[in-house]
């Protein structure tokens, strides 16, 4: 009986010879940590505005939603959010799921049908990936935002349903997806466009309402949105946008969605309150895109390879996995949490900090950070 546990002490100690062990590092609500690896964009996730917000529907409602969206786990707080969501996102409707992970997952299950084919980017987020293997229908995986192997693919497939893939900016790189090439790909092989937002809402596009709605694509009738209120908003949970029709069928049909316990209540008016926020937000932004641009210059005027970002994600080469983790690790004994990706994790197999980058750190704080990243580089 101990031999499966045997099995997985073994393939511990070859993820550790590899340099890919991964270790849980709590953090206390006083963390005096300089915060580059989480996803709170803007610093909502502690603004006054969202967590009185939250509080108050906390009082109200308790601390969960106590069932399903079918069942009790409606509330008019997940409605008003809903409402407003959609009117920024310029879609029909939208649906908050309670995790972005989930919300992908039910929307590539329900743009199946059969025969369909999928058309997935090689730099998909794996809840995309995820989606497309339990969908069961056949995917082509193509190169990293390449246009024209989409169209091969689309146009190896005449007379099917097709959904084609994509996130606006990608996870890994920070790098912004040729979405309005995409989509007039897409829709010349009657394809639809799905686009996970997750990295560009709240950041990019009029408003902040992110990469689709700067393509100057929302509310196209052939474009279904996802994205996560984990990041720039500062909650939790997920969103699908679009048509009203495709809305009502994840209601009716999506098991993410049906058989998932809803959003807690406190939780989806705090991100409400954020959104009044985002949507108000040019200086926030201006003072992101200021950050960011002083980070790349100053990593590069130190020899690092730094990707260029087009939102709030900065990708810095490391030599190898071991290093990647040694250097991550030396940045957090001086104060500084900075994101570690390395294979299996990343698509291309190449180890690299990630660093997200905040407005709502204090800005010597930030300059600090960066001057440390540039210090215990390997």
């Amino acid at each position: 009986m101990a031999d499966w546990l045997a099995a997985l002490d073994r393939r511990a100690e070859l993820r550790a010879k590899a340099g890919l062990t991964r270790r849980l590092n709590p953090r206390p609500a006083d963390d005096q940590m300089t915060d580059l690896a989480g996803n709170d964009y803007l610093g909502l996730a502690t603004h006054p505005q969202v967590t009185a917000a939250a509080a108050a529907a906390l009082s109200a409602y308790g601390l969960g939603a106590t069932g399903s969206r079918l069942v009790r786990g409606s509330t008019d707080a997940h409605q008003a959010l809903e409402d407003e969501l959609a009117q920024w996102l310029g879609a029909d409707r939208a649906l908050v799921f309670s995790s972005g992970y989930l919300a992908n997952i039910g929307a590539l299950r329900a743009l199946v049908q059969p025969r369909t084919l999928l058309v997935s980017d090689a730099h998909n987020h794996a809840s995309l990936i995820d989606g497309c293997r339990i969908s069961g229908a056949e995917t082509v995986v193509t190169p990293h935002a390449d246009v024209n192997a989409v169209a091969a693919a689309l146009a190896a497939a005449p007379g099917r349903p097709a959904v084609v893939v994509t996130e606006s900016v990608f996870s890994v790189d920070g790098d912004l997806a040729p979405l309005a090439r995409l989509h007039a790909v897409a829709r010349r092989h009657g394809a639809l466009l799905l686009v996970d937002d997750a990295h560009a809402l709240g950041v990019i596009g009029p408003a902040g309402a992110g990469g689709v709605a700067a393509a100057k694509l929302s509310g196209e009738p052939d474009v279904v949105v996802t994205a996560t209120l984990s990041k720039a908003l500062g909650g939790a949970g997920g969103l699908v946008a679009g048509p009203a029709e495709f809305v009502r069928h994840l209601v009716e049909t999506g098991r993410t969605f049906i058989f998932d316990t809803a959003l807690p209540p406190a939780v989806a008016a705090g991100v409400h309150a954020a959104l009044g926020l985002v949507r108000a937000g040019d200086d926030l932004r201006a003072e992101l895109s200021d950050r960011v641009g002083l980070a790349v210059d100053r990593l590069r005027a130190a020899g690092l390879t730094v990707s260029a970002p087009d939102a709030a994600v900065i990708s810095v080469t490391a030599p190898g996995p071991e290093a990647a983790t040694t250097w991550a690790a030396d940045c957090r004994d001086q104060g500084v949490a900075v994101g570690c990706f390395r294979p299996p994790s990343t698509p291309d197999s190449r180890s690299r900090l990630r660093l997200t980058i905040s407005a709502g750190v204090p800005r010597a704080a930030f300059e600090r950070a960066v001057d440390v990243i540039v210090e215990t580089a390997p």
